[in-house]
Protein backbone atom coordinates (compact mmCIF):
# COMPACT_ATOMS: atom_id res chain seq x y z
CA UNK A 1 0.00 0.00 0.00
CA UNK A 2 1.02 3.56 -1.39
CA UNK A 3 2.06 5.66 2.07
CA UNK A 4 0.00 9.35 1.49
CA UNK A 5 0.31 12.23 3.59
CA UNK A 6 -2.60 14.48 3.55
CA UNK A 7 -0.63 17.91 4.91
CA UNK A 8 -4.18 19.73 4.85
CA UNK A 9 -6.23 18.22 7.77
CA UNK A 10 -9.86 17.30 7.29
CA UNK A 11 -12.80 15.31 7.02
CA UNK A 12 -14.88 15.13 3.97
CA UNK A 13 -18.64 14.27 4.95
CA UNK A 14 -20.35 12.95 1.72
CA UNK A 15 -24.18 12.32 1.41
CA UNK A 16 -25.84 10.60 -1.04
CA UNK A 17 -29.35 12.23 -0.88
CA UNK A 18 -30.81 9.36 -4.14
CA UNK A 19 -29.31 6.66 -2.03
CA UNK A 20 -32.61 5.48 -0.17
CA UNK A 21 -34.88 6.25 -3.32
CA UNK A 22 -32.45 3.89 -4.64
CA UNK A 23 -32.53 1.12 -1.98
CA UNK A 24 -36.35 1.41 -2.48
CA UNK A 25 -36.61 1.36 -6.24
CA UNK A 26 -33.93 -1.84 -6.22
CA UNK A 27 -35.91 -3.33 -3.71
CA UNK A 28 -39.32 -3.30 -5.67
CA UNK A 29 -37.09 -4.49 -8.62
CA UNK A 30 -35.63 -7.48 -6.64
CA UNK A 31 -38.44 -8.56 -4.92
CA UNK A 32 -39.04 -11.62 -6.99
CA UNK A 33 -35.71 -12.91 -5.10
CA UNK A 34 -37.13 -15.52 -2.75
CA UNK A 35 -33.38 -14.68 -0.78
CA UNK A 36 -34.39 -11.24 -0.62
CA UNK A 37 -34.54 -11.07 3.26
CA UNK A 38 -31.67 -13.63 3.69
CA UNK A 39 -28.57 -12.12 5.38
CA UNK A 40 -25.33 -12.97 3.77
CA UNK A 41 -22.06 -12.67 6.43
CA UNK A 42 -19.21 -10.54 4.32
CA UNK A 43 -15.51 -12.11 5.80
CA UNK A 44 -12.76 -10.36 5.18
CA UNK A 45 -9.92 -12.71 6.08
CA UNK A 46 -6.92 -10.82 5.56
CA UNK A 47 -6.39 -9.21 9.04
CA UNK A 48 -7.98 -11.31 11.81
CA UNK A 49 -11.33 -12.91 11.55
CA UNK A 50 -14.00 -9.88 10.48
CA UNK A 51 -17.65 -10.57 9.61
CA UNK A 52 -20.14 -7.93 8.91
CA UNK A 53 -23.55 -8.90 8.08
CA UNK A 54 -25.70 -7.54 5.35
CA UNK A 55 -29.09 -7.84 3.24
CA UNK A 56 -28.50 -9.30 0.03
CA UNK A 57 -31.46 -6.83 -1.27
CA UNK A 58 -29.84 -3.97 -0.14
CA UNK A 59 -26.54 -5.28 -1.12
CA UNK A 60 -27.87 -5.22 -4.88
CA UNK A 61 -29.61 -2.32 -4.65
CA UNK A 62 -27.09 0.02 -3.91
CA UNK A 63 -23.86 -1.38 -4.96
CA UNK A 64 -23.27 -2.61 -8.36
CA UNK A 65 -20.49 -5.19 -7.39
CA UNK A 66 -22.98 -7.40 -5.52
CA UNK A 67 -25.92 -6.51 -8.09
CA UNK A 68 -23.95 -8.00 -10.51
CA UNK A 69 -23.22 -10.96 -7.98
CA UNK A 70 -26.71 -11.70 -7.19
CA UNK A 71 -28.49 -10.89 -10.14
CA UNK A 72 -26.29 -13.11 -12.58
CA UNK A 73 -26.62 -16.87 -11.05
CA UNK A 74 -23.29 -16.61 -9.69
CA UNK A 75 -22.11 -19.11 -7.35
CA UNK A 76 -21.97 -16.87 -4.30
CA UNK A 77 -25.96 -15.94 -4.31
CA UNK A 78 -26.80 -19.41 -2.93
CA UNK A 79 -24.15 -18.63 0.05
CA UNK A 80 -24.98 -17.80 3.14
CA UNK A 81 -20.78 -16.50 3.45
CA UNK A 82 -18.72 -15.04 0.99
CA UNK A 83 -15.30 -14.02 1.39
CA UNK A 84 -13.94 -10.62 -0.18
CA UNK A 85 -10.63 -11.09 -0.86
CA UNK A 86 -8.15 -7.45 -1.10
CA UNK A 87 -10.47 -5.18 0.81
CA UNK A 88 -10.07 -3.56 4.33
CA UNK A 89 -12.16 -4.62 6.76
CA UNK A 90 -12.49 -0.97 7.82
CA UNK A 91 -13.52 0.38 4.59
CA UNK A 92 -15.88 -2.47 3.38
CA UNK A 93 -17.13 -1.49 6.94
CA UNK A 94 -17.93 1.67 6.18
CA UNK A 95 -19.11 1.08 2.71
CA UNK A 96 -21.80 -1.34 4.01
CA UNK A 97 -23.10 1.18 6.25
CA UNK A 98 -23.52 3.76 3.33
CA UNK A 99 -25.19 1.01 1.37
CA UNK A 100 -27.75 1.39 4.37
CA UNK A 101 -28.08 5.25 5.36
CA UNK A 102 -26.25 7.20 2.74
CA UNK A 103 -23.42 8.75 4.86
CA UNK A 104 -19.73 8.26 4.81
CA UNK A 105 -16.98 10.44 6.03
CA UNK A 106 -13.79 10.50 4.28
CA UNK A 107 -10.96 11.39 6.10
CA UNK A 108 -6.73 10.77 5.67
CA UNK A 109 -6.55 7.93 7.51
CA UNK A 110 -9.05 6.29 5.37
CA UNK A 111 -9.71 7.70 1.89
CA UNK A 112 -6.97 5.45 0.80
CA UNK A 113 -8.60 2.22 2.11
CA UNK A 114 -12.06 3.88 0.72
CA UNK A 115 -11.11 4.26 -2.82
CA UNK A 116 -9.57 0.84 -3.52
CA UNK A 117 -12.33 -0.40 -2.17
CA UNK A 118 -14.80 1.78 -3.91
CA UNK A 119 -13.06 1.04 -7.19
CA UNK A 120 -13.50 -2.81 -6.56
CA UNK A 121 -17.02 -2.79 -5.97
CA UNK A 122 -17.86 -0.06 -8.30
CA UNK A 123 -18.95 3.08 -6.45
CA UNK A 124 -17.94 5.35 -8.86
CA UNK A 125 -19.53 8.19 -6.69
CA UNK A 126 -17.70 7.33 -3.42
CA UNK A 127 -14.43 7.03 -5.76
CA UNK A 128 -15.20 10.11 -7.05
CA UNK A 129 -15.50 11.57 -3.41
CA UNK A 130 -12.38 9.89 -2.74
CA UNK A 131 -10.42 11.51 -5.32
CA UNK A 132 -11.68 14.93 -5.10
CA UNK A 133 -10.87 14.67 -1.16
CA UNK A 134 -6.96 13.89 -2.51
CA UNK A 135 -7.07 16.43 -5.23
CA UNK A 136 -8.07 19.57 -2.81
CA UNK A 137 -5.17 18.39 -0.15
CA UNK A 138 -2.17 18.02 -2.67
CA UNK A 139 0.85 19.42 -1.01
CA UNK A 140 4.38 19.98 -2.09
CA UNK A 141 5.34 16.69 0.45
CA UNK A 142 2.67 14.36 -0.92
CA UNK A 143 1.65 14.97 -4.74
CA UNK A 144 4.04 12.36 -6.06
CA UNK A 145 2.67 9.99 -4.20
CA UNK A 146 -0.86 10.75 -4.72
CA UNK A 147 0.12 10.47 -8.82
CA UNK A 148 1.40 7.38 -7.57
CA UNK A 149 -1.65 6.08 -6.33
CA UNK A 150 -3.88 7.53 -8.98
CA UNK A 151 -2.09 6.18 -11.81
CA UNK A 152 -2.25 2.62 -10.13
CA UNK A 153 -6.19 3.66 -9.33
CA UNK A 154 -6.66 4.33 -12.82
CA UNK A 155 -8.01 7.79 -11.28
CA UNK A 156 -7.92 10.07 -14.53
CA UNK A 157 -8.74 13.27 -13.40
CA UNK A 158 -6.74 12.80 -9.68
CA UNK A 159 -3.63 11.75 -11.94
CA UNK A 160 -3.92 14.83 -14.40
CA UNK A 161 -4.42 16.92 -11.28
CA UNK A 162 -1.36 15.64 -9.07
CA UNK A 163 0.64 15.58 -12.62
CA UNK A 164 0.30 19.07 -13.07
CA UNK A 165 0.31 20.19 -8.93
CA UNK A 166 4.10 18.77 -9.58
CA UNK A 167 4.57 20.84 -12.67
CA UNK A 168 3.15 23.92 -11.12
CA UNK A 169 5.04 23.92 -7.59
CA UNK A 170 8.43 21.63 -9.16
CA UNK A 171 10.92 23.42 -7.02
CA UNK A 172 9.04 22.58 -3.80
CA UNK A 173 8.08 19.23 -4.51
CA UNK A 174 12.56 18.57 -5.38
CA UNK A 175 12.98 19.47 -1.99
CA UNK A 176 10.62 16.73 -0.53
CA UNK A 177 11.41 13.21 0.39
CA UNK A 178 9.62 11.41 -2.22
CA UNK A 179 11.29 13.12 -4.82
CA UNK A 180 14.53 12.47 -3.83
CA UNK A 181 13.65 8.67 -3.42
CA UNK A 182 12.25 8.70 -7.58
CA UNK A 183 13.91 6.02 -9.40
CA UNK A 184 16.15 7.43 -12.44
CA UNK A 185 13.77 6.97 -14.63
CA UNK A 186 11.02 9.15 -12.95
CA UNK A 187 13.74 11.61 -12.85
CA UNK A 188 14.46 11.63 -15.97
CA UNK A 189 10.57 11.92 -17.32
CA UNK A 190 10.12 14.71 -14.64
CA UNK A 191 12.93 16.95 -15.28
CA UNK A 192 12.61 16.84 -18.97
CA UNK A 193 9.13 17.79 -18.90
CA UNK A 194 8.28 21.39 -20.48
CA UNK A 195 5.61 22.15 -18.30
CA UNK A 196 7.64 22.60 -15.09
CA UNK A 197 7.42 25.80 -13.81
CA UNK A 198 10.53 27.86 -12.68
CA UNK A 199 12.29 30.92 -12.94
CA UNK A 200 15.47 29.06 -14.38
CA UNK A 201 16.99 26.23 -15.28
CA UNK A 202 19.43 26.38 -12.52
CA UNK A 203 16.14 25.51 -10.16
CA UNK A 204 16.15 22.32 -11.86
CA UNK A 205 19.61 22.06 -12.45
CA UNK A 206 19.72 22.04 -8.45
CA UNK A 207 16.70 19.72 -7.83
CA UNK A 208 18.59 17.25 -10.17
CA UNK A 209 21.94 17.67 -8.38
CA UNK A 210 20.09 16.87 -4.96
CA UNK A 211 18.80 13.73 -6.20
CA UNK A 212 22.03 12.77 -7.50
CA UNK A 213 24.15 13.86 -4.17
CA UNK A 214 21.19 11.31 -2.10
CA UNK A 215 24.00 8.41 -2.10
CA UNK A 216 21.13 6.52 -4.94
CA UNK A 217 23.55 6.52 -7.76
CA UNK A 218 27.50 5.71 -8.15
CA UNK A 219 29.04 9.27 -8.82
CA UNK A 220 31.69 8.57 -10.34
CA UNK A 221 30.19 6.58 -13.02
CA UNK A 222 27.74 8.77 -14.06
CA UNK A 223 29.58 11.45 -14.51
CA UNK A 224 32.91 11.33 -14.66
CA UNK A 225 33.49 8.34 -16.73
CA UNK A 226 30.42 9.29 -18.84
CA UNK A 227 31.28 10.94 -22.01
CA UNK A 228 27.77 12.20 -22.46
CA UNK A 229 27.49 14.00 -19.03
CA UNK A 230 31.25 15.51 -19.72
CA UNK A 231 29.90 16.79 -23.17
CA UNK A 232 26.60 18.51 -21.97
CA UNK A 233 28.86 20.21 -19.39
CA UNK A 234 31.12 21.27 -22.06
CA UNK A 235 28.02 22.23 -24.23
CA UNK A 236 26.61 24.58 -20.72
CA UNK A 237 29.96 26.40 -20.64
CA UNK A 238 30.18 26.94 -23.91
CA UNK A 239 26.35 28.35 -23.67
CA UNK A 240 27.33 30.66 -20.89
CA UNK A 241 30.94 32.22 -21.86
CA UNK A 242 30.27 31.99 -25.53
CA UNK A 243 26.63 34.06 -26.47
CA UNK A 244 27.88 34.10 -29.81
CA UNK A 245 27.28 30.38 -30.45
CA UNK A 246 23.91 30.15 -28.92
CA UNK A 247 21.82 30.15 -31.97
CA UNK A 248 23.70 26.90 -33.26
CA UNK A 249 22.80 24.98 -30.14
CA UNK A 250 20.03 22.30 -30.61
CA UNK A 251 17.06 24.67 -29.81
CA UNK A 252 15.17 22.32 -27.80
CA UNK A 253 17.84 22.54 -24.48
CA UNK A 254 17.85 26.30 -25.04
CA UNK A 255 14.92 27.61 -25.16
CA UNK A 256 12.53 28.47 -22.02
CA UNK A 257 10.55 25.79 -20.36
CA UNK A 258 6.40 26.38 -20.83
CA UNK A 259 3.89 25.71 -18.43
CA UNK A 260 0.71 25.88 -19.55
CA UNK A 261 -0.96 24.60 -16.67
CA UNK A 262 -0.38 27.38 -14.36
CA UNK A 263 -3.37 29.54 -14.14
CA UNK A 264 -3.45 33.02 -13.73
CA UNK A 265 -5.98 36.11 -13.64
CA UNK A 266 -6.37 37.89 -16.92
CA UNK A 267 -6.36 41.63 -16.56
CA UNK A 268 -8.22 43.65 -19.14
CA UNK A 269 -7.07 47.19 -18.72
CA UNK A 270 -7.62 50.49 -21.11
CA UNK A 271 -9.36 50.27 -24.61
CA UNK A 272 -12.99 51.57 -25.79
CA UNK A 273 -16.35 52.64 -24.64
CA UNK A 274 -18.96 51.98 -27.01
CA UNK A 275 -18.99 55.51 -28.13
CA UNK A 276 -14.72 54.90 -28.94
CA UNK A 277 -13.75 57.16 -26.48
CA UNK A 278 -10.23 55.65 -24.39
CA UNK A 279 -10.64 54.42 -21.15
CA UNK A 280 -8.68 54.46 -18.07
CA UNK A 281 -10.51 51.27 -16.72
CA UNK A 282 -9.08 48.18 -15.76
CA UNK A 283 -10.94 44.31 -14.51
CA UNK A 284 -9.42 40.97 -14.11
CA UNK A 285 -10.77 37.90 -14.92
CA UNK A 286 -10.33 34.64 -13.14
CA UNK A 287 -10.92 31.65 -15.56
CA UNK A 288 -11.68 29.33 -12.92
CA UNK A 289 -14.39 30.97 -11.06
CA UNK A 290 -15.24 32.67 -14.34
CA UNK A 291 -15.86 36.03 -13.39
CA UNK A 292 -15.05 40.00 -13.87
CA UNK A 293 -13.89 42.46 -11.33
CA UNK A 294 -13.28 45.55 -11.45
CA UNK A 295 -9.76 47.03 -10.21
CA UNK A 296 -8.29 50.47 -9.62
CA UNK A 297 -8.30 52.65 -12.89
CA UNK A 298 -5.50 54.03 -14.51
CA UNK A 299 -3.92 57.19 -13.97
CA UNK A 300 -4.17 57.87 -17.50
CA UNK A 301 -6.71 57.00 -20.27
CA UNK A 302 -5.21 54.50 -22.57
CA UNK A 303 -6.52 52.85 -25.79
CA UNK A 304 -4.27 50.31 -28.23
CA UNK A 305 -2.18 50.29 -24.97
CA UNK A 306 0.95 47.74 -24.44
CA UNK A 307 0.55 45.29 -21.63
CA UNK A 308 3.37 43.24 -19.98
CA UNK A 309 3.69 41.36 -16.63
CA UNK A 310 7.00 41.00 -14.94
CA UNK A 311 7.43 39.77 -11.56
CA UNK A 312 3.77 39.88 -10.57
CA UNK A 313 3.77 43.18 -11.65
CA UNK A 314 0.79 44.57 -14.63
CA UNK A 315 2.65 47.52 -16.63
CA UNK A 316 0.97 49.53 -19.33
CA UNK A 317 2.59 50.96 -22.10
CA UNK A 318 1.99 53.69 -24.41
CA UNK A 319 -1.38 54.03 -26.07
CA UNK A 320 -3.89 56.62 -27.41
CA UNK A 321 -5.22 58.68 -24.87
CA UNK A 322 -7.92 59.99 -27.51
CA UNK A 323 -5.74 63.13 -28.56
CA UNK A 324 -2.13 62.04 -28.24
CA UNK A 325 -0.20 59.18 -28.27
CA UNK A 326 1.70 58.31 -25.35
CA UNK A 327 5.29 56.95 -24.55
CA UNK A 328 4.65 57.46 -20.49
CA UNK A 329 4.14 53.82 -18.48
CA UNK A 330 2.38 53.01 -15.76
CA UNK A 331 2.73 50.01 -13.81
CA UNK A 332 0.05 48.01 -11.42
CA UNK A 333 0.66 46.36 -7.78
CA UNK A 334 -2.44 43.72 -7.62
CA UNK A 335 -1.52 43.69 -3.92
CA UNK A 336 -1.80 46.99 -3.13
CA UNK A 337 -4.46 47.77 -5.64
CA UNK A 338 -2.46 50.88 -6.70
CA UNK A 339 -1.07 52.11 -10.03
CA UNK A 340 2.70 54.10 -10.10
CA UNK A 341 4.81 55.77 -12.62
CA UNK A 342 7.83 54.46 -14.22
CA UNK A 343 9.96 55.53 -16.80
CA UNK A 344 8.71 56.66 -20.54
CA UNK A 345 9.77 55.21 -23.37
CA UNK A 346 12.08 56.83 -25.84
CA UNK A 347 9.37 56.83 -28.19
CA UNK A 348 6.00 57.71 -28.32
CA UNK A 349 3.65 54.89 -29.86
CA UNK A 350 0.52 52.80 -29.67
CA UNK A 351 -0.70 49.79 -31.28
CA UNK A 352 2.76 48.27 -31.02
CA UNK A 353 3.32 45.10 -29.47
CA UNK A 354 4.40 44.02 -26.00
CA UNK A 355 6.08 41.30 -24.69
CA UNK A 356 8.80 40.03 -21.81
CA UNK A 357 11.63 37.52 -22.52
CA UNK A 358 14.07 37.15 -19.76
CA UNK A 359 12.73 39.87 -17.15
CA UNK A 360 12.87 42.71 -19.85
CA UNK A 361 9.99 44.16 -21.64
CA UNK A 362 10.40 44.23 -25.69
CA UNK A 363 7.81 46.95 -27.64
CA UNK A 364 7.92 46.46 -30.92
CA UNK A 365 6.80 48.94 -34.08
CA UNK A 366 3.49 50.33 -33.57
CA UNK A 367 2.08 54.42 -34.23
CA UNK A 368 3.43 57.64 -33.28
CA UNK A 369 1.10 59.59 -34.81
CA UNK A 370 2.37 59.85 -38.18
CA UNK A 371 3.46 56.86 -39.27
CA UNK A 372 3.82 53.40 -38.46
CA UNK A 373 7.28 52.13 -36.68
CA UNK A 374 10.20 49.62 -37.13
CA UNK A 375 11.78 50.33 -34.05
CA UNK A 376 11.87 48.40 -31.31
CA UNK A 377 12.66 48.92 -27.53
CA UNK A 378 13.83 47.05 -24.50
CA UNK A 379 12.52 47.70 -20.60
CA UNK A 380 14.49 46.99 -17.69
CA UNK A 381 12.62 47.12 -14.13
CA UNK A 382 15.63 47.08 -12.36
CA UNK A 383 17.61 49.60 -13.56
CA UNK A 384 14.09 51.66 -14.82
CA UNK A 385 15.92 52.53 -18.08
CA UNK A 386 14.47 52.01 -21.56
CA UNK A 387 16.92 50.99 -24.83
CA UNK A 388 16.49 51.38 -28.38
CA UNK A 389 17.65 47.75 -30.14
CA UNK A 390 17.75 46.51 -33.71
CA UNK A 391 14.72 47.63 -35.72
CA UNK A 392 12.43 45.22 -37.62
CA UNK A 393 13.10 44.74 -40.67
CA UNK A 394 9.49 45.91 -41.77
CA UNK A 395 7.55 48.93 -40.43
CA UNK A 396 4.83 47.28 -38.34
CA UNK A 397 1.36 48.85 -36.12
CA UNK A 398 -1.19 46.72 -35.13
CA UNK A 399 0.94 43.31 -35.56
CA UNK A 400 0.71 40.37 -33.20
CA UNK A 401 3.76 40.03 -31.21
CA UNK A 402 4.47 37.39 -28.33
CA UNK A 403 7.44 35.22 -27.10
CA UNK A 404 7.90 31.55 -28.65
CA UNK A 405 10.49 29.09 -27.99
CA UNK A 406 13.06 31.63 -26.21
CA UNK A 407 12.15 34.09 -29.86
CA UNK A 408 10.17 37.22 -30.29
CA UNK A 409 7.63 36.60 -33.03
CA UNK A 410 5.98 39.10 -34.91
CA UNK A 411 3.32 38.75 -37.34
CA UNK A 412 1.17 40.63 -39.85
CA UNK A 413 0.27 44.32 -39.12
CA UNK A 414 0.55 46.94 -41.59
CA UNK A 415 3.26 50.05 -42.57
CA UNK A 416 -0.29 52.74 -43.38
CA UNK A 417 0.09 51.03 -47.21
CA UNK A 418 -0.50 47.46 -47.21
CA UNK A 419 -1.14 44.87 -44.36
CA UNK A 420 0.76 41.52 -44.21
CA UNK A 421 0.89 38.25 -43.44
CA UNK A 422 4.97 38.20 -43.03
CA UNK A 423 6.45 36.98 -39.98
CA UNK A 424 10.20 37.59 -38.66
CA UNK A 425 11.61 36.81 -34.95
CA UNK A 426 14.31 38.27 -33.10
CA UNK A 427 16.72 36.33 -31.19
CA UNK A 428 17.72 38.75 -28.32
CA UNK A 429 21.07 36.84 -27.86
CA UNK A 430 22.47 38.26 -31.21
CA UNK A 431 20.27 41.09 -31.26
CA UNK A 432 19.09 40.12 -35.11
CA UNK A 433 15.93 39.45 -36.65
CA UNK A 434 15.29 36.65 -38.82
CA UNK A 435 12.02 35.51 -41.44
CA UNK A 436 9.93 32.97 -40.54
CA UNK A 437 7.00 31.16 -42.30
CA UNK A 438 4.51 33.48 -43.18
CA UNK A 439 0.70 33.16 -42.45
CA UNK A 440 -1.50 31.59 -44.40
CA UNK A 441 -3.65 34.91 -44.10
CA UNK A 442 -2.94 38.61 -43.89
CA UNK A 443 -3.74 40.62 -41.10
CA UNK A 444 -3.52 43.62 -38.52
CA UNK A 445 -4.76 44.08 -35.29
CA UNK A 446 -5.27 40.50 -34.74
CA UNK A 447 -4.46 38.46 -31.40
CA UNK A 448 -1.08 36.80 -30.67
CA UNK A 449 -0.07 34.36 -28.03
CA UNK A 450 2.13 31.06 -27.53
CA UNK A 451 0.94 27.84 -26.16
CA UNK A 452 3.05 24.93 -25.13
CA UNK A 453 4.83 23.61 -28.82
CA UNK A 454 2.60 26.26 -30.82
CA UNK A 455 2.05 29.61 -31.49
CA UNK A 456 -1.49 30.97 -32.62
CA UNK A 457 -2.83 33.95 -34.05
CA UNK A 458 -6.68 34.85 -34.51
CA UNK A 459 -8.83 37.52 -35.81
CA UNK A 460 -7.86 40.81 -36.88
CA UNK A 461 -8.62 42.77 -40.41
CA UNK A 462 -7.69 41.59 -43.90
CA UNK A 463 -8.11 44.91 -45.69
CA UNK A 464 -11.65 43.92 -46.80
CA UNK A 465 -13.42 42.42 -43.85
CA UNK A 466 -13.05 41.54 -40.00
CA UNK A 467 -11.83 38.23 -39.37
CA UNK A 468 -12.96 34.85 -36.83
CA UNK A 469 -10.37 32.43 -38.96
CA UNK A 470 -6.88 31.42 -36.65
CA UNK A 471 -4.09 29.74 -37.52
CA UNK A 472 -1.77 27.88 -35.45
CA UNK A 473 1.92 27.66 -35.83
CA UNK A 474 4.31 25.03 -35.73
CA UNK A 475 8.54 26.08 -35.72
CA UNK A 476 9.46 22.02 -35.78
CA UNK A 477 7.38 22.52 -39.48
CA UNK A 478 7.81 25.96 -39.76
CA UNK A 479 4.82 26.12 -41.37
CA UNK A 480 1.14 27.78 -40.40
CA UNK A 481 -1.78 25.48 -40.30
CA UNK A 482 -5.84 26.63 -39.87
CA UNK A 483 -7.85 25.59 -36.35
CA UNK A 484 -11.04 26.49 -35.95
CA UNK A 485 -12.70 29.75 -36.31
CA UNK A 486 -14.29 32.01 -33.51
CA UNK A 487 -17.69 32.25 -33.18
CA UNK A 488 -17.14 36.05 -33.86
CA UNK A 489 -15.18 37.95 -35.99
CA UNK A 490 -12.99 40.24 -33.91
CA UNK A 491 -10.37 43.09 -34.82
CA UNK A 492 -8.48 44.57 -32.25
CA UNK A 493 -8.90 41.68 -30.22
CA UNK A 494 -5.82 39.91 -27.63
CA UNK A 495 -5.09 36.84 -26.87
CA UNK A 496 -3.83 35.48 -23.58
CA UNK A 497 -2.78 32.12 -22.18
CA UNK A 498 -3.69 30.76 -19.05
CA UNK A 499 -4.60 27.45 -17.40
CA UNK A 500 -3.83 25.49 -21.00
CA UNK A 501 -6.47 27.58 -22.89
CA UNK A 502 -6.04 30.94 -25.36
CA UNK A 503 -8.19 33.26 -24.43
CA UNK A 504 -9.97 36.13 -26.86
CA UNK A 505 -10.50 39.45 -25.56
CA UNK A 506 -13.00 41.74 -26.43
CA UNK A 507 -12.26 43.49 -30.13
CA UNK A 508 -14.49 45.06 -32.84
CA UNK A 509 -16.46 43.20 -35.08
CA UNK A 510 -17.16 46.07 -37.94
CA UNK A 511 -20.20 47.14 -36.38
CA UNK A 512 -19.59 47.85 -32.66
CA UNK A 513 -16.74 47.29 -30.19
CA UNK A 514 -16.78 44.03 -28.27
CA UNK A 515 -17.44 43.05 -24.51
CA UNK A 516 -17.61 39.29 -25.14
CA UNK A 517 -14.92 36.62 -24.48
CA UNK A 518 -14.52 33.36 -26.28
CA UNK A 519 -11.85 30.34 -25.28
CA UNK A 520 -10.15 28.16 -27.17
CA UNK A 521 -9.36 24.50 -25.81
CA UNK A 522 -6.46 22.54 -27.69
CA UNK A 523 -7.22 19.43 -27.07
CA UNK A 524 -10.83 19.62 -28.20
CA UNK A 525 -10.50 22.31 -31.40
CA UNK A 526 -13.33 24.61 -30.38
CA UNK A 527 -14.34 27.57 -29.07
CA UNK A 528 -15.99 28.48 -25.89
CA UNK A 529 -18.07 31.69 -24.61
CA UNK A 530 -17.21 32.71 -21.03
CA UNK A 531 -18.41 35.85 -19.19
CA UNK A 532 -17.90 39.13 -20.94
CA UNK A 533 -15.94 41.83 -19.65
CA UNK A 534 -18.19 44.47 -17.05
CA UNK A 535 -16.82 47.56 -17.67
CA UNK A 536 -14.91 47.43 -21.53
CA UNK A 537 -16.33 47.16 -25.32
CA UNK A 538 -12.98 46.37 -27.29
CA UNK A 539 -9.78 47.50 -27.88
CA UNK A 540 -8.65 46.52 -24.00
CA UNK A 541 -4.68 45.28 -23.72
CA UNK A 542 -4.43 42.40 -21.81
CA UNK A 543 -2.05 40.94 -19.47
CA UNK A 544 -1.86 37.37 -17.45
CA UNK A 545 -0.14 37.37 -14.11
CA UNK A 546 0.36 34.00 -12.66
CA UNK A 547 -1.73 32.71 -9.37
CA UNK A 548 1.27 31.93 -7.84
CA UNK A 549 3.20 35.34 -8.06
CA UNK A 550 0.06 36.87 -6.35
Amino acid sequence: MISLRCHVLGCLQYHSSGQRLKLWKGQIGLLYFRSSVSVCILLCPQIGDHKFSAHRIVLAASIPYFHAMFTNDMMECKQDEIVMQGMDPSALEALINFAYNGHLAIDQQNVQSLLMGASFLQLQSIKDACCTFLRERLHPKNCLGVRQFAETMMCAVLYDAANSFVHQHFVEVSMSEEFLALPLEDVLELVSRDELNVKSEEQVFEAALAWFLSDRVQQDDLVRCCHKCRDLVDEAKDYHLMPERRPHLPAFRTRPRCCTSIAGLIYAVGGLNSAGDSLNVVEVFDPIANRWEKCHPMTTARSRVGVAVVNGLLYAIGGYDGQLRLSTVEVYNPETDTWTRVGSMNSKRSAMGTVVLDGQIYVCGGYDGNSSLNSVETYSPETDKWTVVTPMSSNRSAAGVTVFEGRIYVSGGHDGLQIFNSVEHYNHHTATWHPAAGMLNKRCRHGAASLGSKMFVCGGYDGSGFLSIAEMYSSVADQWSLIVPMHTRRSRVSLVASCGRLYAVGGYDGQSNLSSVEMYDPETDRWTFMAPMACHEGGVGVGCIPLLTI
